[in-house]
């Protein structure tokens, strides 16, 4: 099976289509520049256009850099304001004339390498971490996805973790790898202390780096780079799509994938029952 994955960042747009059973893309990836202002609206057009680019009539999966709570977009990072409170999912599925899933891209990220990449066949606690403008963050437990962490947010002397440690503060601190690290240690021993993790891998960016920072980390659990590197946003944002390929319906931010697949995201909640007619007497209780 094939879905179109597209993965939305804050310079470009890059989707392809991904065989979901090797997690390889079967055509070229193609990259349009991110609009500015990145509206919703205007991203949408630029999801449509990937979508037209491959002449696409299935199921899309998009990761964007938001938190997304059923197709809602709820935060706002490196993309306009206006996102928070957006139906994007809806807006993409108008836009590209087909069903579209929406995650946050770290998720995404996240679910490429625990079902191609490095996290392979891990159970227990594995955090990926995405290291490029800010710090993006997914938690799994036994494969199964713990949604829209966001743990570079999380205070770190007084200040946020990725204003500190992520890619761009090394770039705009001029820092060295090896002071670097030092920051960037730092903020996994706060991760460790709070989630004790069996596996940390390292993408992003700075993970093509990662020979020049990662012997120099010590920390308590295995941390290795990724190996889907760029393809990565675009694998699992094909991933979470991939229970809606022949479902109609609304569109939802969580899916639930077949069980032989080792890392999933967590089902949608049922519905809450509706509550009694005026009136009804209460159940009897034995």
């Amino acid at each position: 099976m094939e879905i179109l994955g597209i993965d939305i960042g804050g310079s470009g747009i890059k989707g392809a289509p991904v065989d979901l059973n090797t997690g390889e893309l079967t055509a070229e990836r193609h990259r349009i520049p991110t609009p500015h202002p990145a509206t919703p609206e205007a991203v949408a057009e630029v999801v449509g256009a990937v979508a037209a680019h491959f002449s696409w009539s299935g199921p899309i999966g998009c990761g964007v850099p938001a938190a997304v709570q059923h197709g809602i977009a709820r935060t706002a990072a490196n993309i306009d304001k206006a996102w928070i409170g957006a139906d994007v999912a809806r807006l993409f599925t108008a836009a590209s004339g087909c069903p579209t899933t929406v995650l946050n891209d770290a998720d995404a990220a996240g679910l490429a390498e625990m079902n191609f990449g490095a996290g392979r066949g891990r159970d227990g606690v594995v955090i990926v971490i995405t290291v490029g403008t800010g710090l993006g963050t997914a938690i799994f437990t036994d494969g199964v996805l713990v949604p829209n962490t966001e743990l570079g947010h999380i205070e770190i002397d007084g200040r946020a973790a990725e204003r500190r440690a992520s890619d761009a503060a090394r770039r705009r601190k001029d820092l060295s790898w090896k002071k670097w690290a030092k920051r960037f240690e730092r903020y996994l021993q706060t991760l460790e202390r709070l989630f004790w993790p069996d596996l940390v891998i390292i993408g992003g960016g700075a993970s093509k780096k990662s020979d020049k920072f990662l012997p120099r980390i010590d920390i308590g659990a295995e941390v290795v780079p990724a190996q889907l590197l760029n393809q990565a946003g675009i694998v699992g944002a094909a991933l979470a799509a991939r229970p809606r390929a022949s479902a109609p319906g609304p569109i939802a931010t969580e899916a639930t994938a077949p069980a032989s697949q080792p890392a999933d995201v967590p089902p949608q909640s049922a519905a809450p029952a509706p509550p009694p007619a005026a009136g009804t007497p209460p159940p009897a209780i034995d």
